[in-house]
Protein backbone atom coordinates (compact mmCIF):
# COMPACT_ATOMS: atom_id res chain seq x y z
CA UNK A 1 0.00 0.00 0.00
CA UNK A 2 1.60 3.62 -0.90
CA UNK A 3 2.30 5.62 2.10
CA UNK A 4 -0.22 8.60 1.55
CA UNK A 5 -2.77 5.87 1.40
CA UNK A 6 -1.90 4.49 4.87
CA UNK A 7 -2.47 8.32 6.12
CA UNK A 8 -5.37 9.16 4.13
CA UNK A 9 -7.74 6.39 5.22
CA UNK A 10 -7.63 7.36 8.66
CA UNK A 11 -7.86 10.72 7.79
CA UNK A 12 -11.17 10.04 5.99
CA UNK A 13 -11.96 7.75 8.70
CA UNK A 14 -12.12 10.79 10.97
CA UNK A 15 -13.99 12.90 8.84
CA UNK A 16 -16.82 10.47 8.33
CA UNK A 17 -16.90 9.50 11.66
CA UNK A 18 -17.75 12.88 12.55
CA UNK A 19 -20.67 13.25 9.60
CA UNK A 20 -21.97 10.13 11.11
CA UNK A 21 -22.88 12.22 14.10
CA UNK A 22 -24.08 15.13 12.15
CA UNK A 23 -26.02 13.43 9.49
CA UNK A 24 -28.48 10.87 10.55
CA UNK A 25 -30.08 8.41 7.80
CA UNK A 26 -31.40 9.47 4.71
CA UNK A 27 -34.88 8.32 5.42
CA UNK A 28 -35.25 10.91 8.15
CA UNK A 29 -33.54 13.63 5.74
CA UNK A 30 -36.66 12.12 2.99
CA UNK A 31 -39.40 12.63 5.75
CA UNK A 32 -38.29 15.82 7.31
CA UNK A 33 -37.90 17.65 3.79
CA UNK A 34 -41.37 16.75 3.11
CA UNK A 35 -43.05 17.28 6.81
CA UNK A 36 -40.30 21.06 6.60
CA UNK A 37 -43.28 23.54 4.99
CA UNK A 38 -46.35 22.50 7.06
CA UNK A 39 -44.14 24.06 10.00
CA UNK A 40 -43.08 27.23 7.90
CA UNK A 41 -39.67 25.75 7.44
CA UNK A 42 -38.89 26.38 3.79
CA UNK A 43 -42.00 27.57 3.04
CA UNK A 44 -41.73 30.06 0.18
CA UNK A 45 -45.37 31.57 1.23
CA UNK A 46 -43.85 32.55 4.74
CA UNK A 47 -43.97 36.69 5.24
CA UNK A 48 -41.58 38.06 8.11
CA UNK A 49 -43.70 40.02 10.53
CA UNK A 50 -43.25 43.14 12.14
CA UNK A 51 -41.45 41.63 15.20
CA UNK A 52 -39.33 39.65 13.16
CA UNK A 53 -38.57 41.29 9.94
CA UNK A 54 -35.78 39.50 7.96
CA UNK A 55 -35.86 35.62 6.59
CA UNK A 56 -33.57 33.24 8.31
CA UNK A 57 -31.29 31.51 6.16
CA UNK A 58 -29.63 28.19 7.67
CA UNK A 59 -26.04 27.05 6.34
CA UNK A 60 -25.53 23.59 6.46
CA UNK A 61 -22.02 22.58 7.77
CA UNK A 62 -19.82 20.11 5.62
CA UNK A 63 -20.95 16.36 5.28
CA UNK A 64 -24.51 18.42 6.20
CA UNK A 65 -27.52 18.75 3.88
CA UNK A 66 -30.31 21.41 4.21
CA UNK A 67 -32.77 18.98 6.17
CA UNK A 68 -30.85 16.76 9.01
CA UNK A 69 -28.74 19.80 10.21
CA UNK A 70 -31.52 21.69 11.29
CA UNK A 71 -34.27 19.36 12.66
CA UNK A 72 -33.64 21.38 16.19
CA UNK A 73 -32.96 24.73 15.53
CA UNK A 74 -35.13 25.43 12.24
CA UNK A 75 -38.31 24.56 14.19
CA UNK A 76 -36.60 26.70 17.07
CA UNK A 77 -36.90 29.37 15.40
CA UNK A 78 -39.89 28.83 13.27
CA UNK A 79 -41.80 28.61 16.77
CA UNK A 80 -40.55 31.70 17.86
CA UNK A 81 -42.26 33.40 14.27
CA UNK A 82 -39.22 33.31 12.01
CA UNK A 83 -39.94 33.13 8.62
CA UNK A 84 -36.76 29.91 8.09
CA UNK A 85 -35.22 28.24 5.00
CA UNK A 86 -32.36 26.00 4.64
CA UNK A 87 -30.66 25.51 1.38
CA UNK A 88 -28.25 22.67 -0.17
CA UNK A 89 -24.86 22.81 -1.05
CA UNK A 90 -21.37 21.84 -2.63
CA UNK A 91 -22.59 19.17 -3.95
CA UNK A 92 -20.51 16.11 -5.78
CA UNK A 93 -21.93 14.22 -8.30
CA UNK A 94 -23.16 10.90 -7.11
CA UNK A 95 -22.97 11.73 -3.61
CA UNK A 96 -26.44 12.06 -2.07
CA UNK A 97 -27.19 13.54 1.05
CA UNK A 98 -23.75 14.62 2.08
CA UNK A 99 -23.26 17.91 0.52
CA UNK A 100 -20.48 20.88 1.66
CA UNK A 101 -17.59 18.82 -0.25
CA UNK A 102 -17.42 21.54 -3.46
CA UNK A 103 -15.37 24.23 -4.14
CA UNK A 104 -16.02 26.74 -1.71
CA UNK A 105 -16.16 29.71 -3.46
CA UNK A 106 -18.95 27.87 -6.07
CA UNK A 107 -21.29 26.90 -2.46
CA UNK A 108 -20.74 30.71 -1.97
CA UNK A 109 -22.25 31.50 -5.31
CA UNK A 110 -25.24 29.38 -4.60
CA UNK A 111 -25.85 30.93 -1.08
CA UNK A 112 -26.17 34.17 -3.31
CA UNK A 113 -28.44 32.89 -5.76
CA UNK A 114 -30.53 31.16 -2.72
CA UNK A 115 -30.91 34.44 -0.88
CA UNK A 116 -32.03 36.50 -3.47
CA UNK A 117 -35.00 33.74 -4.10
CA UNK A 118 -35.38 34.37 -0.33
CA UNK A 119 -35.46 38.07 -0.88
CA UNK A 120 -37.68 37.84 -4.02
CA UNK A 121 -40.12 35.28 -2.03
CA UNK A 122 -40.63 37.11 0.93
CA UNK A 123 -40.20 40.72 -0.31
CA UNK A 124 -37.79 41.06 2.80
CA UNK A 125 -34.66 43.80 2.03
CA UNK A 126 -32.24 41.61 3.89
CA UNK A 127 -31.61 38.36 6.01
CA UNK A 128 -30.10 36.65 8.51
CA UNK A 129 -27.93 33.96 8.18
CA UNK A 130 -27.22 31.21 10.76
CA UNK A 131 -24.54 28.63 9.31
CA UNK A 132 -22.83 25.63 11.41
CA UNK A 133 -18.77 24.23 10.70
CA UNK A 134 -18.19 25.40 6.82
CA UNK A 135 -21.71 26.75 6.81
CA UNK A 136 -20.43 29.45 9.49
CA UNK A 137 -17.29 30.12 7.27
CA UNK A 138 -18.54 30.10 3.70
CA UNK A 139 -21.33 33.02 4.11
CA UNK A 140 -18.12 35.51 4.90
CA UNK A 141 -16.65 34.84 1.32
CA UNK A 142 -20.33 36.04 -0.16
CA UNK A 143 -20.44 38.85 1.86
CA UNK A 144 -16.79 40.13 0.85
CA UNK A 145 -16.30 39.05 -2.85
CA UNK A 146 -20.08 38.45 -4.26
CA UNK A 147 -22.04 41.37 -2.33
CA UNK A 148 -23.47 39.45 0.33
CA UNK A 149 -23.11 42.62 2.72
CA UNK A 150 -26.21 44.27 1.06
CA UNK A 151 -28.33 41.80 1.72
CA UNK A 152 -27.53 40.64 5.24
CA UNK A 153 -27.95 42.24 8.44
CA UNK A 154 -26.23 39.18 10.71
CA UNK A 155 -24.12 36.13 10.39
CA UNK A 156 -24.73 33.70 13.40
CA UNK A 157 -21.66 31.07 13.22
CA UNK A 158 -22.20 28.16 15.09
CA UNK A 159 -18.37 26.13 15.74
CA UNK A 160 -17.72 28.10 12.70
CA UNK A 161 -14.28 27.26 10.49
CA UNK A 162 -13.20 30.37 10.26
CA UNK A 163 -9.54 30.20 10.40
CA UNK A 164 -9.03 26.26 9.60
CA UNK A 165 -8.61 23.48 11.61
CA UNK A 166 -5.59 21.08 12.15
CA UNK A 167 -8.50 18.07 12.15
CA UNK A 168 -6.35 16.92 15.03
CA UNK A 169 -3.30 17.95 14.29
CA UNK A 170 -3.28 14.93 11.33
CA UNK A 171 -3.68 17.71 8.21
CA UNK A 172 -0.07 18.35 9.36
CA UNK A 173 0.76 15.19 8.47
CA UNK A 174 -0.09 15.70 4.64
CA UNK A 175 3.08 17.60 3.30
CA UNK A 176 5.27 14.43 4.33
CA UNK A 177 3.27 12.10 2.06
CA UNK A 178 3.55 13.17 -1.82
CA UNK A 179 0.40 13.53 -4.11
CA UNK A 180 -2.07 13.77 -0.61
CA UNK A 181 -2.71 17.05 -0.51
CA UNK A 182 -3.81 16.76 -4.15
CA UNK A 183 -5.82 13.94 -4.08
CA UNK A 184 -7.71 15.65 -1.25
CA UNK A 185 -7.90 18.89 -3.18
CA UNK A 186 -9.28 16.97 -6.09
CA UNK A 187 -11.54 14.55 -4.73
CA UNK A 188 -13.39 16.88 -1.65
CA UNK A 189 -11.92 19.96 -2.52
CA UNK A 190 -13.81 22.24 0.43
CA UNK A 191 -12.27 19.89 3.00
CA UNK A 192 -8.61 20.82 1.67
CA UNK A 193 -9.56 24.17 1.73
CA UNK A 194 -10.54 24.48 5.28
CA UNK A 195 -6.87 23.07 6.55
CA UNK A 196 -5.40 26.01 8.60
CA UNK A 197 -3.18 28.16 6.53
CA UNK A 198 -4.79 26.98 2.89
CA UNK A 199 -5.13 29.41 0.04
CA UNK A 200 -9.06 29.79 0.37
CA UNK A 201 -8.37 30.69 3.69
CA UNK A 202 -5.94 33.23 3.47
CA UNK A 203 -7.83 34.98 1.06
CA UNK A 204 -10.93 34.62 3.04
CA UNK A 205 -9.39 36.56 5.54
CA UNK A 206 -6.66 39.39 4.45
CA UNK A 207 -7.26 42.36 5.09
CA UNK A 208 -9.81 41.57 8.25
CA UNK A 209 -12.14 39.24 9.30
CA UNK A 210 -15.53 41.54 8.75
CA UNK A 211 -16.99 43.62 6.27
CA UNK A 212 -18.93 46.98 7.10
CA UNK A 213 -22.61 46.79 8.35
CA UNK A 214 -23.03 43.18 9.21
CA UNK A 215 -23.13 41.80 12.59
CA UNK A 216 -21.07 38.83 13.41
CA UNK A 217 -21.96 36.22 16.29
CA UNK A 218 -19.35 33.51 16.86
CA UNK A 219 -21.04 30.52 19.41
CA UNK A 220 -17.91 28.17 20.52
CA UNK A 221 -18.11 25.07 22.21
CA UNK A 222 -14.58 24.22 24.01
CA UNK A 223 -15.32 20.85 23.60
CA UNK A 224 -15.02 20.74 19.48
CA UNK A 225 -12.82 17.80 18.19
CA UNK A 226 -12.92 18.62 14.46
CA UNK A 227 -12.32 22.36 14.41
CA UNK A 228 -9.33 22.13 16.57
CA UNK A 229 -7.95 24.43 18.38
CA UNK A 230 -11.18 25.81 18.57
CA UNK A 231 -10.33 29.38 19.64
CA UNK A 232 -9.18 29.75 15.58
CA UNK A 233 -12.92 29.82 15.23
CA UNK A 234 -13.25 32.97 16.88
CA UNK A 235 -13.50 36.70 14.52
CA UNK A 236 -12.29 39.54 14.95
CA UNK A 237 -13.15 43.22 13.90
CA UNK A 238 -16.09 45.66 14.63
CA UNK A 239 -19.30 44.05 15.72
CA UNK A 240 -18.16 40.71 16.97
CA UNK A 241 -19.03 39.17 19.65
CA UNK A 242 -17.32 35.86 20.14
CA UNK A 243 -18.68 33.45 22.98
CA UNK A 244 -17.90 30.14 24.63
CA UNK A 245 -21.09 28.06 25.77
CA UNK A 246 -18.65 26.94 28.77
CA UNK A 247 -18.92 30.88 30.11
CA UNK A 248 -22.73 30.86 30.18
CA UNK A 249 -23.29 27.32 31.45
CA UNK A 250 -20.38 25.60 32.92
CA UNK A 251 -22.65 22.22 32.32
CA UNK A 252 -22.78 22.23 28.53
CA UNK A 253 -20.75 19.31 27.25
CA UNK A 254 -22.01 19.69 23.60
CA UNK A 255 -18.78 18.96 20.77
CA UNK A 256 -18.97 20.08 17.19
CA UNK A 257 -21.76 18.33 15.66
CA UNK A 258 -24.30 18.88 19.16
CA UNK A 259 -23.63 22.25 18.99
CA UNK A 260 -26.22 22.59 15.97
CA UNK A 261 -28.17 19.69 16.70
CA UNK A 262 -29.37 19.83 19.73
CA UNK A 263 -27.47 22.37 21.98
CA UNK A 264 -30.25 24.53 23.27
CA UNK A 265 -27.93 26.55 24.92
CA UNK A 266 -26.47 27.36 21.56
CA UNK A 267 -30.45 27.61 20.48
CA UNK A 268 -30.89 30.63 22.77
CA UNK A 269 -28.19 32.18 21.75
CA UNK A 270 -29.20 32.58 18.38
CA UNK A 271 -32.61 33.50 19.18
CA UNK A 272 -30.31 36.56 21.17
CA UNK A 273 -28.16 37.21 18.15
CA UNK A 274 -31.13 37.32 15.82
CA UNK A 275 -33.28 40.24 18.32
CA UNK A 276 -30.80 41.52 20.27
CA UNK A 277 -32.93 44.18 21.27
CA UNK A 278 -35.10 41.92 22.90
CA UNK A 279 -32.23 39.40 24.29
CA UNK A 280 -32.82 37.67 27.37
CA UNK A 281 -29.29 36.55 29.73
CA UNK A 282 -28.21 32.57 28.71
CA UNK A 283 -28.18 30.45 31.41
CA UNK A 284 -28.06 26.51 32.10
CA UNK A 285 -31.83 27.36 32.38
CA UNK A 286 -31.70 28.50 29.07
CA UNK A 287 -32.26 24.52 27.85
CA UNK A 288 -36.21 25.18 29.31
CA UNK A 289 -36.96 28.29 27.25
Amino acid sequence: MLPWKRVLRPLAALILAAAAVTVPTATSAQAAETAAPSRGWNDYRCKPSAAHPRPVVLVHGTFGNSVDNWLGLAPYLEHRGYCVFSLDYGQLPGVPFFHGLGPIEKSAEQLDAFVDKVLAATGADEVDIVGHSQGGMMPRYYLKFLGGADEVNALVGLAPNNHGTTLLGLAKLLPYFPGAEDLLSTATPALAQQITGSDFLTKLNAGGDTVPGVSYTVLVTRYDEVLTPYRNQFLSGPDVRNVLLQDLCPLDLSEHAAIALFDRIAFHEVANALDPAHAKRTTCASVFS
